[in-house]
């Protein structure tokens, strides 16, 4: 067996949790729930984003926090699953493909969330440790300043540093791409807070 083909063999398995990651996280929750509930088409409202924050924007924190669950559990799943059959590279590739698929679903024409659902079930999958501390820096630098997207932006900072010196060199480099694509994809929020016109947890309008 000549080597191209041993490394064909021995990619398979990669690609087919990467696929099955990607379909996972590409499943658009936030629009499927507000279709159901009869609230229409979320991408017409507000930021036109599919996730929870926007979700929360029909006035249903029923649905809101359904999604924020669901949108976590398809980063999870892929992840656990990748880690259990293929190890720490399998749980990287799947929860990675997840989050690609969140943010770029092939279904919406690759415009989909901002990721920050799908990153915390990554979390949570591969280093349950990481989730947390995420969910607490959101909330104290919540508690603080009242605004979210600063909140995440935060926690997505502090993580791939904290994993790095107590957790697994790889995961920690998964979680600093993946930090890196929350901050572009809140680029207009970043405009905003620094504008100071960043809308606050709890303020209509």
């Amino acid at each position: 067996m000549n080597t191209l083909t041993t490394w064909n063999i021995a990619a398979f398995p990669a690609i087919i949790v990467a696929v099955l990651g990607y379909l996972s996280g590409s499943v658009p929750f936030g629009l499927i729930l507000t279709k159901m509930a009869g609230l229409g088409d979320v991408r017409s409202i507000g930021s036109g984003n599919i996730g929870a924050t926007n979700v929360l924007r029909t006035g249903n924190k029923g649905l809101a926090a359904a999604t924020l669950l669901l949108d976590a559990l398809k980063g999870t799943v892929p992840a656990l699953l990748g880690y259990h059959f293929l190890g720490v590279e399998g749980g990287v590739i799947a929860g990675f493909a997840a989050f690609l698929g969140h943010i770029f679903p092939v279904w919406l024409g690759f415009k989909g969330g901002k990721g920050v659902a799908t990153y915390i079930g990554v979390l949570f999958g591969l280093d349950w440790r990481m989730g947390l501390l995420f969910l607490i820096v959101w909330i104290a630098t919540a508690a603080i300043t009242r605004y979210s997207s600063l909140s995440a932006l935060v926690a997505s900072v502090v993580i791939p540093v904290v994993t790095f010196f107590i957790g697994d060199a790889r995961i920690a480099c998964l979680f600093a791409v993946m930090s890196v694509i929350v901050w572009i994809k809140h680029n207009a929020n970043i405009d905003r807070l620094l504008a100071g016109t960043e809308g606050k947890i709890g303020k209509k309008g």
